[in-house]
């Protein structure tokens, strides 16, 4: 089991968690580059602003937090199994129950397509995972967090390791050095989520 300070001391590290999907044993990662979204420079794309002007998603904060993290644990098309173990799915439904994790739920007629997780810690948010059921309910979501993250206020959206889908979302990669910077002056930050 993963316990909870340790869990909140590593985020404050520069740490995050990922378990090995063969052996389910959970690792502590400390990236050389880390993927982070810079807020004040967010652009959404064409395709994610015409369908938020037609409105045929919903989004929802915090209704279905369990239900979201097991559809980012499920495997993804061509991959044998998750990084989220049920060790960390424990964990984190914790920091939701502590108001530390939180959901971004996208629904499509009345169905639950899309989602993302992460912990928010001062002005810090660390997304750890997204999925998707319907095109574009990932990034429907993640859309409205980050226009949440900027309306309250946060410094820091950590994206942690580079992906195709991430670029496409407008995450850069920095070095270790300069991300322990970001994190260190947005945790001074006393931001409430919600």
């Amino acid at each position: 089991m993963i316990r909870i300070d340790e869990l909140l001391r590593a985020y404050h590290q520069g740490f995050f968690p990922m378990s090995d999907p063969e052996d389910g044993k959970v690792y502590w990662c400390q990236p050389y580059k880390r993927a982070i979204v810079h807020l004040d420079s967010y652009k959404p794309s064409r395709d994610v602003r015409r369908l938020k002007r037609k409105k045929e998603f919903r989004v929802t904060v915090n209704e279905e937090f369990e239900r979201v993290i097991h559809g980012c644990a499920a495997p993804r098309k061509n991959e044998d199994g998750t990084w989220i173990s049920s060790e960390i799915i424990a964990a984190y439904i914790q920091l939701h129950e502590l108001g530390l994790a939180h959901s971004v739920e996208c629904w499509y007629e009345g169905e639950l397509v899309g989602g993302l997780y992460g912990i928010a810690m001062g002005g810090a948010f660390f997304g750890e995972s997204m999925f998707f059921r319907r095109a574009y309910a990932s990034q429907i979501a993640f859309d409205y967090l980050v226009v949440h993250l900027i309306n309250k206020g946060y410094m820091l959206l950590d994206a942690q390791i580079m992906n195709p889908h991430l670029e496409k979302l407008g995450a850069v990669e920095i070095s270790h050095e300069e991300y322990m910077v970001l994190l260190a002056d947005a945790l001074t930050e006393k931001i409430v989520f919600l």
